[in-house]
């Protein structure tokens, strides 16, 4: 619950006029049952009618201060609760933003959505009851029974007796509802999950007519929610009866002995009136307890849920400024404290591996293993192997969405361990295995890869991507609106326009992540050819031997290792595995024409 008052800090000023509204309040109520005793017995008792105005108008008069003092209080609470909200929700994208990939995939999409939204939603709403609720509640109650011990103390002391009973209670109740309300936000993780994967895949859902499967399997798990949250809730809600028991029974006691009391002469009517109010208002904060009990237990789960993303691997966060910045970034200061002029000289392209492996966080699975090769400025790179022979993870070390686990690869000469990680992205043009296309229109997609491009460096990107003429015909053009996810755009015409993405940003290092499969011959041939004039440092991921046969350099993984690196003709002539592709495709394209034929 840490960071409650760590984020609270900002507002502590709004916070502190809350309490002290509160207590103004809270004092005003606390009196008012001392105030009818005076008036039951100095005016009702004595038939004197001035005692009864007099105190009568003290008690509407507090009545209203009350009033006012409580509509305070609830204002400065919201403030100090929808800002700690605010900024904790702003603190937790911008961390999440920051997890290097490896940190990232650690918490699954669905809950990183739940801890963001419904987690800090909770924590604010805990805040806010805390300044205007949870403090009062105890308050009430320790306050009820001194002004019940100062009314009367004999029948003040059967009040304060339940006391230590009702705490030890409610210190048991609390220890095991925030265990129970943990494992509910656990669920609602899973329920999340189900959804998000229900959605995304609702076309392959309908297609493979598996509706019936994923609705019963979404029932299961909304089904545990619901018996996770019976739990939790039936523990909770068993506070305020067992609490209103115990203290109507003292209740009880207070009348017997008041009567005995007042018959005696010990006691006055209106002091045993006095006592019964305050032990009523004991009643009434007593039984708030259940929904604040569940308030603060999901508050606890909550706030540890929140902590475990905020402390998740601080030391290896990575810089989130805008790659511009990092571009316009300056060199350190001088000895004599004065900025350098010179700028960082921006990076050309060279990429070098040495003996670099790795494996992915966790596991002990060698995915590369002892890779080195040396790509100049402006070559073009072919990467073949079999599927799971760490394609991808080799190119995905190149930006550092990964670490290596053992070597050293370095840009331009410069280890990218020691580089800015924004400065080195920012000089990479990557294309995704999986085509993702954000909301909004088409210019936006391929802007977003530079927000400062031009018109005549979009069309230009999206020509050279081969995309432009496609989106020409579009009704809107370049102002056509996308579907979801893309959804009215095919296959290849997704892939173009995400390399059109990569190459707004005019990158030294293009990565395409077998980002042309979905593109015919001749128009991959146009793209290739593009990319030839670009002079950019191309890595192509690619099954395709008519991708590569022109490439600068070809690596061939199998299994985590590079067998074999060169040229089209020297592969042809070295190695049997290459040839073998190589016979494989040219005797499968003869089969598909014959069969044409």
């Amino acid at each position: 619950m840490n960071i409650i008052f760590v984020y609270l800090k900002k507002y502590r000023v709004a916070a502190i006029a809350a309490l002290l509204m509160m207590l103004i309040e809270l004092s005003v109520e606390l009196a008012q049952p001392y105030l009818i005793s005076k008036i039951i017995d100095s005016g009702i008792q004595q038939r004197d009618t001035g005692v009864v105005w007099l105190w009568g108008g003290v008690l509407a008069g507090s009545a209203v201060i009350a009033f006012g003092a409580g509509v305070l209080s609830s204002f400065f609470a919201a403030h100090a609760s929808q800002g700690f909200a605010f900024d904790l929700r702003e603190k937790l994208y911008k961390r999440v933003q920051s997890f290097t990939y490896a940190v990232f995939s650690r918490f699954e999409t669905s809950s990183l959505i739940t801890r963001l939204t419904q987690d800090v939603t909770q924590l604010q709403d805990t805040i806010f009851m805390g300044l205007r609720f949870m403090t009062r509640v105890p308050l009430v109650v320790l306050g009820s029974v001194l002004m019940a011990l100062i009314v009367h103390v004999r029948l003040g002391l059967m009040l304060a007796v339940t006391l230590p009973l009702l705490i030890v209670f409610l210190l048991w109740m609390l220890k095991r509802s925030s265990a129970l309300f943990r494992s509910v936000q656990q669920r609602l993780d899973d329920v999340n999950g189900s959804i998000q994967e229900n959605l995304t895949g609702i076309r392959l859902i309908r297609i493979f007519v598996r509706m019936g499967h994923e609705i019963s399997r979404f029932a299961a798990r909304s089904g545990e929610l619901m018996q996770a949250t019976v739990a939790a809730l039936r523990l909770t809600e068993t506070t305020a009866p067992l609490i209103m028991l115990i203290v109507n029974i003292v209740i009880l006691a207070v009348l017997w002995y008041g009567r005995i009391e007042i018959s005696t002469g010990d006691a006055t009517l209106g002091q045993t009136v006095a006592v019964i109010n305050y032990s009523l208002r004991t009643i009434g904060a007593m039984s708030a307890l259940s929904g604040i009990m569940a308030t603060f237990s999901r508050a606890r789960a909550s706030a540890g849920r929140v902590e475990e993303v905020m402390a998740a691997d601080a030391a290896g966060s990575e810089w989130t400024g805008s790659p511009e910045h990092a571009h316009a970034k300056t060199a350190p200061v001088d000895p004599n404290g004065r900025m350098r002029a010179e700028k960082v000289k921006p990076i050309r392209g060279k990429v070098e591996f040495r003996k670099v492996g790795f494996s992915y966080p966790g596991s002990g699975l060698a995915v590369l293993e002892d890779v080195s090769f040396t790509v100049h400025p402006g070559q073009r790179v072919a990467i073949l192997g079999a599927t799971g022979s760490g394609k991808s993870s080799l190119v995905g070390l190149i930006p550092r969405l990964y670490e290596q686990s053992a070597g050293e690869i370095l840009v331009d000469d410069i280890p990218v361990a020691g580089m800015d990680i924004a400065r080195l992205r920012g000089a990479i043009g990557y294309v995704p295995q999986e085509v993702l296309l954000f909301s909004g229109t088409v210019r936006d997609n391929i802007a977003w890869g530079d927000e400062h491009a031009t018109q005549a460096q979009i069309e230009r990107a999206a020509a050279a991507a081969q995309i432009h003429d496609t989106v020409a015909e579009l009704p809107l053009g370049y102002d056509t609106l996308l579907g979801q996810r893309g959804v009215n755009l095919s296959g290849g015409q997704k892939q173009r326009l995400s390399i059109a993405r990569a190459l707004v940003r005019r990158p030294p290092i293009l990565i395409l992540d077998d980002s042309t499969s979905a593109l015919d011959a001749v128009t991959e041939g146009r793209l290739l050819d593009e990319l030839q004039q670009l002079s950019c440092t191309t890595f192509l991921i690619t099954q395709k031997i008519s991708s590569s046969v022109s490439a600068d350099l070809i690596l061939l993984l199998d299994e985590g290792r590079l067998i074999a690196s060169g040229t089209h003709p020297e592969l042809m002539a070295s190695s049997p595995l290459y040839r073998a592709i190589c016979e494989s495709q040219d005797r499968e394209a003869w089969d598909h024409v014959q069969s044409i034929n």
